[in-house]
């Protein structure tokens, strides 16, 4: 779908010499996915959201990554910037880090443990639902 390399430009005595810069995307998706990681851990520890055994917390992390995916991807498309670095470091990074499959899959499982079966129904309906949608805004904002 197009060049997914970063370039690093570099000045030699020929010249400017135009590279791949596999170190600066990393980076960028590691930075950008802490940044993430410590959001979603600042959502966790909100009072207001454990006030019961719903998993809210985990859900709106997921639905905010979602809201903010559709918003950077959204631009970069309409600027044609899919492969900058900013979008990999907010929407590869950021909302990688934000976001959480794995604690919403560990999340469904506990709940099947329990026998509290139409909580998980709720529970991944409500994420599916809610995270589509907040894409879609998000791409639309963006527009």
């Amino acid at each position: 779908m197009g060049n997914h390399w970063v370039y690093c430009l570099y000045y030699t005595s020929s010249g400017i010499k135009k590279t791949k810069c596999l170190m600066k995307q990393f980076l960028l998706v590691f930075v950008g996915g802490g940044l993430g990681s410590v959001f979603r851990f600042f959502l966790s520890q909100i009072s207001f959201f454990n006030f019961s055994k719903f998993p809210i917390s985990t859900m709106l992390s997921n639905i905010i990554g979602c809201f903010i995916l559709g918003l950077i991807l959204g631009y970069a498309i309409k600027n044609e910037q899919l492969n900058s670095p900013q979008t990999l470091l907010l929407a590869t990074g950021f909302c990688g880090g934000l976001t959480t499959f794995s604690t919403f899959a560990y999340e469904n499982i506990s709940m099947i443990k329990s026998g509290d079966i139409s909580q998980i129904f709720f529970y991944t309906f409500l994420s599916l639902l809610f995270g589509f949608i907040a894409v879609f805004i998000g791409l639309q904002l963006s527009k």
